[in-house]
């Protein structure tokens, strides 16, 4: 039996569940012995809980279970989280794998790292880098020729164009832009904030929040 499993059964984990439902029979081709379940930490999990008609696991289940092939995908938004939980299991235990939309578009030269997930209406368009553990939402999309690091979270709509660095565990909020840095790249530093609607035209500094049009950092009371 093949065990494939999304932790993380809250609001994005409901979005993406169908998703990873529809993609990996195409993908990897499932075969009838095979299950699709979501998957928590030990401390949230209910005994004979489903959602959404999927099956609950805790994860010493998930990772202990009598299988023949063990795979995961994170569908928690906060990004240290995915990372603590990325790194807790060991390689030979259980193996990521992507979630794409039907109607996601990925065209040429693209280097995508394990566990992305992108949900529908997404675009990655050509010569771009994007490390582990991905999250592009609806309508996010990421130009020709960036580099996006690990752990890195698109909200819905976000306009990231070209020639952009966007460096690990980067937040970047709803509907904002990221204009193309032909003449110098923009750089989105390590844990940056990127509010939702901003308009970012230079770069953004390690751990700094930057909101408006442009985009400046945030002031704090």
């Amino acid at each position: 039996m093949k065990l494939y499993g999304v932790i993380g059964a809250g609001g994005f984990g409901k979005e993406v569940m169908p998703l990873a439902a529809h993609w990996l029979p195409i993908w990897d081709g499932i075969e009838h012995d095979s299950e699709l379940v979501f998957v928590v930490e030990d401390q949230y999990f209910t005994q004979n809980q489903r959602v959404n008609g999927y099956r609950v696991m805790s994860m010493t289940e998930f990772l202990t279970a009598p299988v023949s092939e063990r795979r995961f995908n994170i569908s928690i938004g906060n990004s240290a989280v995915r990372e603590r939980i990325a790194n807790s299991i060991p390689a030979d235990v259980a193996t990521p794998f992507s979630i794409h939309a039907p109607n996601h578009v990925s065209l040429d030269g693209n280097s995508i790292g394990d566990g992305a997930i992108f949900c529908s209406f997404t675009n990655v368009t050509s010569n771009a880098k994007i490390g582990r553990f991905f999250h592009g939402n609806i309508y996010s999309y990421v130009a020709h020729d960036c580099v996006i690091g690990d752990f890195v979270t698109f909200a819905p709509g976000v306009m990231c164009n070209g020639h952009v660095v966007i460096e690990d565990h980067a937040y970047i909020g709803t509907g904002a832009i990221i204009r193309d840095g032909t003449d110098k790249p923009i750089v989105i530093g390590r844990g940056a904030v990127v509010g939702m609607g901003a308009v970012v035209t230079k770069s953004v500094p390690p751990g700094v929040t930057v909101i408006g049009n442009p985009a400046k950092p945030l002031i704090r009371d």
